[in-house]
């Protein structure tokens, strides 16, 4: 697992983050890169969606395989995924949330991480032609 840390300022707009992911993927030079299906069922706004598809392109652009995945929902809560997530692989158990968040607080940027984990085990744990119908 490679810890490509949160930025808050790449996610303002789709040039800043896609010039903050080029930078990482230049440096990590990964083979995959998994984003959330946003198709159908996706709870995720306008602009998060033209997000991803910028993060979509951008791996097509460099050779980089693009999995979309629907975003598995387990769990009653994010904060229960998150800490079976945490128990499951202990080495990010140290970004889980102190505690839930009240309906009027923010949501803890940590979280992002627990999400991006469970996307990237729903690649890794899903159909094998899943995969395949992502190489073409």
């Amino acid at each position: 697992m490679q810890d490509w840390g949160i930025t808050v300022k790449a996610a303002g707009s789709s040039a800043e983050l896609v010039g903050f992911a080029q930078g990482l993927i230049n440096e990590l030079r990964p083979d995959v890169v998994v984003t959330e299906d946003c198709t159908k069922n996706c709870r995720k706004g306008k602009k998060s969606k033209r997000l991803i598809r910028s993060l979509a392109e951008l791996a097509s652009h460099n050779s980089v395989l693009d999995v979309s995945v629907p975003r598995p929902r387990l769990f009653q809560s994010k904060y229960e995924e998150a800490q079976r997530l945490a128990k499951d692989h202990p080495e990010i158990a140290g970004y889980l949330p102190a505690q839930k968040r009240r309906i009027f607080d923010f949501e803890p940027r940590s979280m992002v991480l627990f999400e991006a984990l469970a996307l990237a085990q729903e690649v890794m744990k899903g159909p094998p032609t899943r995969l395949a119908a992502s190489m073409g």
